[in-house]
């Protein structure tokens, strides 16, 4: 293993952060809050220690697929560690354990929190716990990789550990143009949703927080409130958005190079907007007694199945109060989550459709023993080596979430709770059922539950094995 790499890309990852710290300190400038000295104790340190690292250039920049799991899985658990501390400092959150799980919320996009009134946050404290929602959307190393060069051609192996999806493709012959032209994309959609936020009159710090959570599937919130907060307008344009990061940012490529019809051919893309239209429309109808009218049932049936399929997690009503069938529904959706290459998380459109086909494909072989069927995507054949990483992907997912649930449990909260709440870390979700619906929070959890499940936020954003090549005795021996 090329530890010398690992070690300087990790190096360099500090760096970023360490600016990326810069930020919220800016915003207590503005805001004349004391919280932004922390924050720049904090980057000056972590500067420091990146730069030094760093200082050592690694002999050999070539590494390969075990380098770029653990490189990413730890690069993930290094920017959560200390991207906690100014929480512990500024006495945000004074426990650690819970800092470091607001931290993982946010970069994992989960959007689960132990807040019980996240209004108390100073506005400092506020844009760090929303903007780590944006830079953990499309990933700290692509982002990294689309500024400075790190290996060459095999930074291949980041793009695929960091990248959600079963399959992982460049849009341009290099790695680096291309993760040049996803965060160009992610940074327009931004501005974008900005402009529209404060066009519907939304204060300039909320369009930007409300920005960095809905582009990063986060859902961290600037009131108690989620999106109640905001109106109706407010609101249609934020399902919009969700919506739009719930697909897969290379097919947006399609559309820049004018091929429209091309992105509606895509089958994952079509798949994801008729479950997100038919859940809208099945919830309209079971929950139609809820509210004054059609029209409003549907927009809340369609705000809250767009912010549990993207993975978003906003809520504008106690969808825990819905009939069971509506709550069934959006567990499923949280399970499935949004197409493949999107800031999106669950096990994402691609694997359903792949599930599936896989299952169709046995069918036809136990009936006709003598038959070869090839398993297509959008008309092309799908390689098996992807069928059988679908297939490892699986159980690995069902292993970690009955083992987890299991862990959970021990609080002796109701399965509801426990189960959801699996579910919805597993998925990068945030809100579940029970005592971690729309209204409630983790607090109540036990440091040990915490730990289980901030383990699950980043096997859920780092797509499950990335994380378990960590524990596997193979990764470190010498090659």
């Amino acid at each position: 293993m090329n530890k010398s790499i690992i070690r300087y890309i990790l190096s360099r990852v500090l760096q970023f952060e360490a600016v990326f710290l810069l930020l919220p300190v800016i915003v207590s400038l503005i805001y004349k809050e004391k919280d932004g000295l922390c924050f720049l104790i904090v980057s000056l340190c972590a500067l420091a220690l990146g730069t030094l690292g760093s200082r050592f250039l690694p002999k050999s920049k070539v590494f390969y697929a075990r380098e770029g799991f653990v490189t990413v899985s730890l690069s993930w658990i290094l920017i959560s560690l200390v991207g906690a501390i100014p929480f512990v400092i500024t006495g945000a959150i004074p426990s650690y354990v819970d800092a470091v799980f607001e931290t993982v919320s946010g970069f994992t996009t989960t959007g689960a929190s132990i807040l019980t009134d996240v209004e108390a946050m100073s506005y400092t404290c506020m844009f760090w716990r929303c903007f780590t929602n944006w830079i953990g959307g499309m990933g700290v190393l692509v982002f990294i990789m689309a500024v400075v060069p790190l290996s060459g051609s095999h930074n291949m192996h980041l793009m695929k550990a960091e990248s959600p999806g079963p399959d992982v493709g460049k849009l341009v012959p290099k790695v680096k143009d291309t993760a040049k032209i996803l965060y160009g994309m992610y940074m327009g959609l931004t501005g974008v949703l900005i402009i529209s936020l404060l066009i519907a009159k939304v204060p300039l710090f909320d369009a930007f927080v409300l920005s960095f959570s809905t582009m990063g599937t986060g859902g961290f919130g600037r009131w108690n409130a989620s999106l109640g907060a905001y109106s109706t307008a407010v609101q249609t344009i934020v399902i919009i958005f969700m919506i739009l990061c719930g697909v897969n940012f290379n097919a947006y490529f399609l559309i820049i190079k004018g091929k429209i019809k091309d992105f509606f051919k895509i089958e994952e893309i079509r798949t994801y907007l008729l479950i997100l239209l038919a859940g809208a429309v099945i919830i309209t109808l079971l929950v139609r007694g809820n509210y004054s009218s059609y029209g409003e049932a549907f927009h809340h049936a369609s705000f809250q199945i767009a912010s549990i399929m993207s993975t978003t997690g906003f809520s504008t009503a106690d969808f825990d109060l819905w009939p069971t069938l509506a709550k069934t529904i959006l567990v499923c959706t949280m399970v499935i989550g949004g197409c493949a290459g999107a800031t999106a998380g669950g096990i994402k459109v691609s694997r359903l459709l792949l599930l599936f086909r896989t299952i169709g494909r046995e069918l036809s072989h136990l009936t006709h023993p003598r038959s070869v069927r090839k398993i297509r995507m959008d008309s092309q054949p799908v390689l098996e080596e992807t069928i059988k990483g679908v297939q490892s992907f699986f159980i690995a997912y069902a292993i970690l979430v009955i083992l987890s649930t299991i862990i959970v449990s021990i609080d002796n909260f109701d399965f509801q709770t426990s189960f959801t709440s699996v579910i919805s870390m597993a998925g990068n979700i945030g809100p579940g059922l029970g005592m971690v619906g729309p209204t409630g929070n983790y607090s109540q959890f036990s440091d040990c539950s915490k730990i289980v499940l901030i383990f699950d936020m980043l096997a859920g954003r780092l797509e499950i094995f990335p994380m378990l090549v960590l524990f596997y005795a193979g990764t470190w021996r010498k090659s």
